[in-house]
């Protein structure tokens, strides 16, 4: 973990997480941020992704750190990026500059699991078929063979990182560090959200 900095630019995002082995495309274009993206991509590619809070300049404490794997700059001076999730962050403190974009020195210990690349064997089976009535419940649209072709770990972050679900509850999914305890926390959310639905439509009939 020596291999990732101690300071670095971050991105402040309500309603957005991503996890590590998972790809983020975004599409730059406040001058705050397209100095940021511009900024690490010149120096080592690597910037942080981490929710904001309502609370005016406030962030939530986890986040991912990210690497541009894919940078592409419009006629129209928005630079569009793929960022790949490598490993989650907590912040300690924040930096203090004379930028426009924000810097924090962040701490990777807590989340040291997530560059094992063996992982445990979760048994997800009922979380699949509940995130597929829900999605289609929702309206969203996912293409399931190419999920399939997923390994399990990257199934489970790419669905909580799409879920419809409040910006709290994708916080909480991104602050727990195993798999096991994802799969839980993930179909216990979605359940709720499944009953409430089904509780609504019988209260109305």
């Amino acid at each position: 973990m020596n291999n990732y900095p101690s300071i670095i630019p971050v991105f402040p995002l309500s309603g957005v997480i991503y996890f590590p082995r998972t790809n983020l495309p975004l599409n730059i274009f406040e001058q705050r941020y397209l100095n940021l993206v511009n900024d690490a991509y010149k120096k080592n590619k690597l910037m942080g992704m981490v929710q904001s809070k309502k609370e005016s300049n406030s962030v939530y404490k986890i986040g991912c750190l990210g690497k541009i794997s894919d940078y592409h700059k419009s006629k129209d001076g928005r630079v569009l990026i793929n960022l790949t999730g490598i490993i989650r962050f907590k912040i300690l403190d924040e930096k203090k500059n004379n930028k426009l974009y924000r810097e924090f020195k962040v701490d990777y210990k807590s989340f040291e699991y997530d560059l094992i690349t063996k992982k445990e064997e979760i048994n997800s089976f009922n979380l699949m078929v509940k995130a597929k009535t829900f999605f289609k419940r929702n309206g969203i649209l996912l293409n399931w063979n190419e999920f399939e072709k997923l390994d399990q770990n990257q199934k489970i972050n790419t669905l909580a990182m799409i879920s419809p679900v409040a910006n709290e509850e994708k916080q909480k999914i991104l602050e727990t560090i195993t798999l096991s305890e994802k799969v839980k926390i993930l179909e216990n959310i979605i359940d709720f959200y499944l009953h409430e639905v089904s509780f609504h439509n019988q209260t109305v009939q």
